[in-house]
């Protein structure tokens, strides 16, 4: 099957879903409009939901690879990192999937974030699984395959700026583990710049087809598939977990469908490549899985 991405005529399996280039910044997001889940976090020590610039779902933009929606915050240590694809600083062409022997560019590469602010923040890119991978040698096929995870250090000047809400949904709740059973509801928010600001097309709701990679990670369908550009968006499940990543835009054999990767696979990963400490950072606006404000436009009850 032919298939164009980010410009290119591509006839392959899966393609990686990564941006055209930053055409507009994400306007600010506000708190979901819902009857909050029982036991939500309220976490202080952030900006404010509504006024912070840099959260899950900004767009950030690597050289040599393209824009990509960032998923959660983590930290480790005093240090505050948020979440990418590590295919988001690929360098090769979008069928280039598999992190043990595609190009990337490498650790300590410069990465711009467009702050919901309309202002644009440098940052550093800390972890790479590609460039982890690449400098261990790893031949496991289903590591060389899945793990898509990268950490992008925000400076210490523009911590003050972040908030780890996820938009629409609030959460995360925390961190899923132990994988998910294909029917398992998830949510997800994408900020491709080809959905050019519009807030009604970024959040989705979906359905897992089950795991793959040996749980490494999982194919989902979700109400329309993440785009390019929503590469490293974050899912969470239907109780607000933060449980994975968009990597890939699958063309068969489950059509349209989205490979995301394993957040609790990628971050023992991570861990053992010198991010022992890192820790997801819950949001501080409590999660629901049906924001008013969003229905009945189309998003399906959980």
């Amino acid at each position: 099957m032919i298939v164009s991405v980010r410009g290119t005529v591509v006839s392959a399996a899966t393609a990686a879903v990564v941006g055209f280039g930053a055409l507009l910044a994400p306007t600010a997001f506000a708190a979901p409009v819902a009857v909050p889940v029982a036991g939500s976090p309220v976490v202080t020590g952030w900006a404010p939901a509504g006024r912070a610039a840099v959260h899950p779902g900004v767009v950030t933009e690597t050289p040599g690879g393209g824009t990509c929606t960032a998923n959660f915050v983590f930290t480790d240590g005093d240090r505050v990192l948020l979440g990418q694809a590590a295919h988001c600083g690929g360098t090769g062409g979008d069928t280039e999937t598999n992190g043990c022997d595609s190009d990337t560019v490498p650790v300590g590469t410069a990465v711009t974030i467009h702050g919901s602010d309309g202002r644009d923040r440098t940052a550093t890119l800390a972890y790479s699984s590609w460039a982890a991978m690449h400098a261990d040698g790893e031949t496991d096929p289903a590591t060389c395959a899945y793990n898509d995870f990268a950490l992008v250090e925000i400076a210490p000047a523009d911590s003050a700026d972040v908030n780890p809400s996820m938009p629409f949904f609030g959460g995360p709740t925390g961190l899923h583990r132990g994988g998910l059973s294909g029917g398992s509801p998830v949510l997800t928010y994408g900020n491709s710049t080809l959905r050019l600001g519009v807030d009604a097309r970024r959040p989705k709701a979906g359905t897992t087809a089950g795991p793959v990679g040996g749980g490494f990670a999982q194919e989902v369908y979700t109400v329309t598939p993440g785009i390019p550009g929503d590469s490293g968006s974050g899912y969470l499940t239907g109780k607000g977990e933060a449980f994975g990543l968009l990597s890939t835009l699958n063309l068969a054999p489950l059509p349209v469908s989205n490979g995301v990767t394993d957040l609790a696979h990628a971050l023992r990963y991570a861990a053992d490549h010198g991010f022992a400490d890192l820790e997801l950072e819950p949001g501080t606006e409590p999660f629901t899985p049906n924001p008013a404000a969003l229905l009945p436009s189309g998003l399906p009850r959980l």
